[in-house]
């Protein structure tokens, strides 16, 4: 726990932030996992490259580090695989991965198999600066796009995560440059234990949003942009939000309508602590209103 002098709340959201943010010694962990699974993997499939991806290269990530998106690119000779149900692929994966990491460490998902390594995360959400897991992805090059497995449909899925990345820099740069910033703060309440389930699948929904409902420049303080944003999350999670990058199917495509129901009744709640929190704030109970921000967000918020 932490113990030191009273912060004020604009400079506990500062804190917050920062602490969300990439470092270098967590970027270097991840190249490594890259690295490790890429040999693993090179000795069972043509691979012609491999790239770290998703919300970590647009650093729209929150902490701990899990699921970690690595793109491995396959080769000619993997071309069968594209004629098949992208199971076979995500199983061949499974297997291979399997035989290294064991059956409880390695997950088959709708368009990746996980590998978690076994890192213990503390009571403050710390890591050692490690990776907890990360999702492999087989994927296609397909002219300047991708095609990735994709379970649910049983057919391959469009993707560009270059798309994804410049509209989410756009975003970043209409907002302020706080943009990611709110981002991840929001998907670190997602991910919050207390939940049990994510309410709100996947996290990048909670991006492809943010694209859309943050807009019109950054407010000037975090607390009043955060319950607009929840304002906005529980009012249109249940409407239809398509790829980004206008190839795959909806990112929305996952939550189905008691998923929807769980996730109005859980935003309904958090749209509650928010306003409990603002009003200690504004009654001048500073103590009390920190304490009201780390129980929503989690450990990770700054008490002092």
């Amino acid at each position: 726990m932490e113990a030191g002098i009273m912060i004020s709340l604009p400079d506990a959201f500062k804190k917050f932030k920062s602490r969300m943010e990439l470092n270098e010694r967590e970027q270097q962990n991840a190249s490594k996992r890259q690295k490790e699974v890429r040999e693993h993997l090179d000795n069972a499939f043509q691979i012609d490259r491999s790239f770290l991806t998703g919300s970590y290269a647009r650093w729209t990530k929150s902490k701990p580090l899990k699921d970690v998106d690595i793109f491995f690119v396959l080769g000619k000779d993997e071309d069968h695989y594209r004629d098949k149900h992208p199971d076979k692929i995500l199983t061949a994966f499974y297997d291979t991965l399997v035989d290294v990491y064991g059956s409880s460490a390695v997950k088959k998902q709708g368009r990746s198999v996980g590998v978690d390594f076994g890192v213990v995360v503390d009571s403050d959400d710390n890591t050692d600066y490690r990776v907890v897991s990360v999702d492999a992805v087989p994927a296609f090059a397909k002219g300047d796009d991708y095609e990735i497995p994709n379970n649910t449909t049983g057919k391959w899925m469009g993707t560009n995560p270059e798309i994804h990345a410049q509209k989410a820099v756009s975003a970043h740069q209409a907002y302020g440059n706080e943009w990611k910033g709110l981002v991840r703060m929001v998907k670190y309440w997602n991910q919050n234990s207390r939940h049990g389930e994510k309410p709100i699948k996947p996290s990048f929904l909670i991006e492809v949003m943010a694209m859309e409902c943050l807009h019109g420049g950054w407010g000037g303080s975090h607390d009043r942009e955060i319950q607009a944003f929840f304002a906005t999350l529980r009012d249109r999670i249940h409407e239809d939000w398509p790829d980004p990058a206008g190839l795959g199917s909806p990112v929305s495509d996952r939550m189905d309508a008691a998923m929807v129901k769980r996730a109005q009744t859980i935003l309904d709640q958090a749209n509650r602590d928010i306003a409990a929190a603002i009003h200690l704030a504004r009654q001048g109970k500073n103590g009390d209103a920190l304490k009201a921000w780390r129980a929503f967000f989690g450990p990770k918020f700054p008490l002092s």
